[in-house]
């Protein structure tokens, strides 16, 4: 088969055609093609420089103990290798940990996870360091490990201390509440599976510089931490990211220690040095999306109306604390979702295990919070005999309303997209013909569900909520674009571009988007919390608004015009005087104040304005504002096998006043299917020695496209952002993987029509088919027994 790209539009004729492609057009992402050809670069696909080597980590085989022997004899005498490297040979910092201390480089003495990185060895090729690595003589005293959520609390073993978060006196209003329930939920966790996996490629500079190529969300952390496990500033390392082939919060933090490594190998051998984690190792050396072990006591009325909520969770850390008590926090502060549940507590705990430490990863423990309010719902409507969607409608926040953390509720379009879905997707028939055909039909059973999301967007850590971009416009009338964020396949580059051409009122393709590097904008935020398009997109239209000043200054005093009289136009300034238009090409205008000398370059910066939150008070404003949306799902299951399928799933979901439709659109198509996939297919599975056995595409199933549902509408709410953010749009990037949660919910109410709704079934995530059979024998066991 041959591919040929689409002819390319000529130079001096894009310089002159009216702009398209701006903001709020439906542009394709700007290396679609690239992608469809397999023409983008990833750091693989570089060229080597003459003499790159490559390095691989030696791993520990068992998950607690002491190291009592160390024999690398053998892996140095192994073929083609070059170096090896251990933590006595780092020249700086050796503790890489992201906010907490406690990630060392190498094992230092004793082993906390199984495949705990030991060593590493440097190699002429991958395939013999790789070889190389397996020939290490290690022995150690083993200690009897923690591996569950369980065993953690019952054994006091935490990353960091609890966290509380309060409203009234949850106490006081259980014990009064006209009804209690309780119950509890498993939610297991998800691998990142990034199509690119982990990978830093090193180049020793002059002066001893480092340049870094590294597939991470965050390199400005990557710069500060090879900096400081080679002792040097930071000025002397450059991180360097085009993009990656998937992120979803692993590279934000844990793109690190393999870039780290990588550094320490280049530096001593004044070589290139590579380290791509294969993926085996990616599995087994990386985190993953928290386990989750959630608690509740409801106090309710008859109507099913909360009033009172003690909720406990407990994340499943890992060895040491990476990003789990931000992530445990996050949880906490989406255990309500769309509701109010009046007075409450909710307590997080923050595991540790002998486990690789887990990380971010889309929705950064929203979604395990969010899930188990969801689950709530469920059981509160079993419990009262009534519709969910009803009892989920009467327990909607309204205006006025604050959050269990004291953030007021403003601006709630959510009640009105639940009804313009509901109505939309003809619930209320569908749920008449499913009821009927559940109680004819006793070997299939479909189910419905149609739940909310309410995300906040922002950093909870205040500092983070911050971006910088360089915008330089050259005198031919083409613009050059730097900023803090990165591309992971998610179209930030395509969206913060078209704010520039917006600006300037020119053409897309006159707008290029440099790779993000820490020479060009430094002190930049991971690229995370869905709030790419929200900073940079700000900030470069900050550096646009003051290059336009300029030039309107300019204008002004070179042609003899107020300000109003010049505007940016179709990839032309307009210049009105006395009546009379002068329409200059954009090329030439820059041109001219060039000639002038205008400056035509800046640096943009933006900080999100409202955010505050105190963690000692556990209160104050920590979202900007909340991104919103609804989803309904429809399933039917095999009561005889536990198989199931999707059958339908509509999503109206609010991005205010879209960037890019299409682009937001593939967002929350993807997103929907990555969370359909944690929760229905995607099964973390660790032995009783601490061995992820999940640890390969054969033993991890990801969602497909047979997985998709047949019947797949996705809407965008379109309502603008009431919040001053970039064009009034709203983030898109976590909230939609939530509406994942609708087909786990669909698939408890088929389950339930088993026993006739009357008792909500236990379904621990993810609902593979076995649980999903389990569950429907419960269901037949109480139906049995009246």
């Amino acid at each position: 088969m041959t591919f040929t790209s689409s002819r390319v539009t000529p130079w001096a004729e894009r310089r002159q055609r009216p702009a398209k492609g701006k903001s709020g057009k439906e542009l394709a992402h700007e290396s679609a093609e690239k992608h469809v050809l397999g023409t983008a670069v990833y750091i693989d696909d570089m060229p080597e420089l003459a003499g790159t080597l490559h390095a691989v980590v030696g791993k520990s085989s068992i998950s607690c103990g002491l190291i009592t022997k160390l024999d690398l004899a053998a892996v140095w005498a192994s073929p083609g290798v070059v170096d090896v490297v251990t933590l006595d040979d780092v020249p700086g910092e050796t503790d890489i940990g992201p906010v907490y201390k406690g990630d060392l480089i190498f094992a230092d003495g004793r082993v906390d996870f199984h495949g705990q990185p030991l060593f590493a060895v440097v190699a002429e090729s991958f395939d013999q360091a790789k070889r190389a690595a397996l020939q290490a003589q290690v022995e150690y005293q083993q200690e009897e490990p923690i591996l569950s959520v369980e065993q953690a609390l019952q054994q006091n073993s935490f990353v960091n201390p609890a966290h509380t978060m309060q409203k009234g006196d949850a106490v006081s209003a259980l014990a009064s509440a006209p009804r209690q329930l309780h119950g509890q939920l498993y939610v297991r966790g998800q691998e990142q599976f990034y199509l690119e996996t982990q990978i830093s490629y090193a180049i020793p500079g002059e002066d001893d510089g480092m340049q870094v190529y590294c597939s991470t969300q965050h390199p400005s952390e990557v710069q500060k931490l090879v900096a400081e496990v080679l002792d040097i500033p930071l000025s002397l390392v450059t991180v360097e990211v085009r993009r990656m082939g998937g992120g979803f919060g692993g590279k934000e933090t844990q793109a690190a220690p393999w870039a780290c490594i990588a550094a320490v190998c280049a530096n001593r051998l004044q070589r290139p040095v590579k380290m791509r984690l294969d993926r085996q190792d990616d599995m087994v050396l990386t985190g993953k999306r928290h386990d989750f072990l959630n608690r509740y006591q409801l106090g309710i009325n008859d109507d099913g109306k909360i009033l009172a909520a003690d909720i406990e969770l407990a994340g499943f850390c890992g060895y040491t604390a990476d990003l789990s008590d931000a992530i445990v926090d996050r949880a906490m502060f989406h255990v309500d979702n769309a509701y109010n549940l009046h007075d409450t507590r909710v307590i997080g705990h923050r595991c540790r295990t002998n486990t690789v430490s887990n990380t971010a990863f889309r929705g950064f423990g929203g979604p395990q919070g969010m899930i188990f309010a969801e689950c709530m719902l469920d059981d509160i409507a079993r419990a009262v005999g009534k519709d969910p969607l009803d009892v989920r409608k009467l327990n909607l926040y309204q205006d006025g309303d604050s959050t269990h953390y004291g953030q007021p509720i403003e601006n709630y379009i959510l009640p009105e997209i639940i009804d313009t879905l509901e109505a939309d997707c003809d619930y209320r028939q569908r749920r008449a013909e499913i009821t009927e055909l559940n109680r004819t039909n006793p070997w299939k059973k479909r189910g419905l569900a149609l739940t909310p999301v309410r995300f906040g967007i922002s950093f909870t850590l205040q500092f983070l909520n911050q971006a910088g971009a360089l915008v330089h416009v050259y005198t031919d009338g083409s613009v050059h674009l730097s900023h803090g964020g990165t591309e992971m396949g998610q179209g930030l580059y395509t969206k913060v571009a078209q704010v520039v051409a917006n600006e300037f009122n020119i053409d897309i393709d006159m707008v290029r988007v440099a790779a993000t590097t820490t020479d060009k904008v430094p002190n930049t935020s991971p690229t995370a919390a869905s709030s790419g398009s929200d900073l940079n997109g700000k900030a470069a239209q900050n550096a646009c608004q003051i290059i336009k000043s300029r030039l309107v200054v300019f204008a002004e005093q070179h042609f003899g015009v107020n300000a109003s009289d010049v505007r940016f136009d179709n990839n032309h300034v307009v210049i009105t005087k006395d009546g009379a238009e002068q329409w200059l090409a954009f090329s030439d205008f820059v041109d001219l104040a060039y000639r002038n000398r205008i400056s035509l370059s800046a640096a943009g910066f933006y900080s999100t304005p409202k955010i505050h939150y105190d963690r000692d008070t556990a209160s104050g404003r920590p979202f900007f504002y909340y991104a919103m949306g609804a989803a309904c799902a429809e399933v039917e299951i095999d009561t005889l096998t536990g198989e199931y399928k999707v059958l339908r799933t509509d999503i109206l979901h609010d991005v205010g006043t879209s960037l890019n439709p299409a682009i937001d659109i593939g967002q929350i198509e993807g997103g929907f299917v990555q969370g359909m996939g944690w929760l229905t297919t995607e099964e973390l599975l660790w032995d009783g020695q601490g061995r992820l056995s999940s640890a390969s595409a054969a033993t991890y199933k990801i969602p497909t496209s047979v997985d998709v549902p047949e019947h797949f509408s996705v809407r965008l709410f379109g309502r603008p952002n009431a919040e001053e953010t970039i064009y009034h749009s709203k983030a898109v990037g976590e909230p939609p993987l939530m509406h994942g949660i609708a087909v786990w919910c669909a698939l408890r109410d088929a389950v339930a029509s088993v026993a006739d709704y009357k008792v909500s079934p236990q379904l621990d995530t993810p609902a593979t088919p076995e649980r999903v059979l389990n569950a429907v024998m419960a269901m037949q066991s109480l139906q049995a027994g009246g």
